[in-house]
């Protein structure tokens, strides 16, 4: 348990329990990725919603803890030495806690450090792509005249989803038989292509049909279903 006068953002989303780890959130492809996570691993934690309707994430109770004024962020009260732990950007979430569990990783070195890559991947290539693709397809349609942008970021999406899709032939997962944070940072993503981006038929989801079945497998996972349903 810690003190939550140390963390000036309890102050507007106090703990009912500071024994929890204490997640800061909103159901977006990033903020997805740790709920998932945590349910995977079965840590106990309180989920609180930062509206970005209100601009929960400028405030400066948020950016006391992510002074980058984005969701998701974390608050470890059993951090390393059993001091809390605050922590922000989802890969470094996600390491933290595969880490903390030993979970979520495989053991061996060699393999730990190619799930890392597949981590890198996302969070390099498919979040900032995925995201402009979004961006100019659903939200800035009415806004631009010139075609460039959709272009270059459709055509920037459909590439990584072919690497995804080489990657997947003739694996369950990312990394094989094992279900990784390299999935878990991933299939959000994947997920809001179509789910909110509406962005399917222009993208041609239909050609990435491992892509498609590894997504379903995701979804499928209870800790997914309970995890995309934060913070509610």
């Amino acid at each position: 348990m810690f003190d939550q006068a140390e963390f000036p953002i309890m102050r507007r989303w106090p703990a009912q329990d500071p024994s929890k780890l204490q997640l800061y959130t909103l159901g977006t492809p990033n903020g997805i990725k740790v709920s998932v996570a945590l349910e995977e691993l079965e840590l106990p934690y309180e989920a609180h919603k930062v509206s970005f309707a209100t601009d929960d994430q400028f405030t400066p109770e948020f950016l006391s803890l992510n002074p980058n004024n984005k969701i998701p962020a974390i608050i470890d009260p059993d951090g390393p030495g059993g001091r809390p732990l605050p922590l922000w950007e989802t890969g470094a979430i996600l390491f933290y806690l595969a880490e903390k569990t030993g979970r979520l990783m495989p053991e061996d070195p060699a393999r730990r450090y190619e799930t890392m890559q597949w981590l890198m991947w996302q969070m390099g290539g498919v979040g900032p792509m995925f995201g402009q693709f979004g961006h100019f397809h659903k939200f800035a349609a009415d806004k631009i005249s010139d075609p460039y942008p959709k272009e270059r970021y459709a055509n920037e999406t459909r590439r990584l989803l072919g690497v995804l899709e080489g990657r997947l032939d003739g694996r369950n997962w990312i990394m094989s038989d094992d279900y990784t944070i390299a999935d878990i940072a991933t299939f959000p993503w994947v997920w809001t292509l179509e789910r909110f981006y509406e962005g399917g038929e222009v993208l041609g989801l239909a050609d990435f049909p491992k892509v498609g079945a590894w997504l379903e497998r995701a979804l499928a996972r209870p800790a997914s279903q309970r995890g995309l349903a934060v913070p509610g």
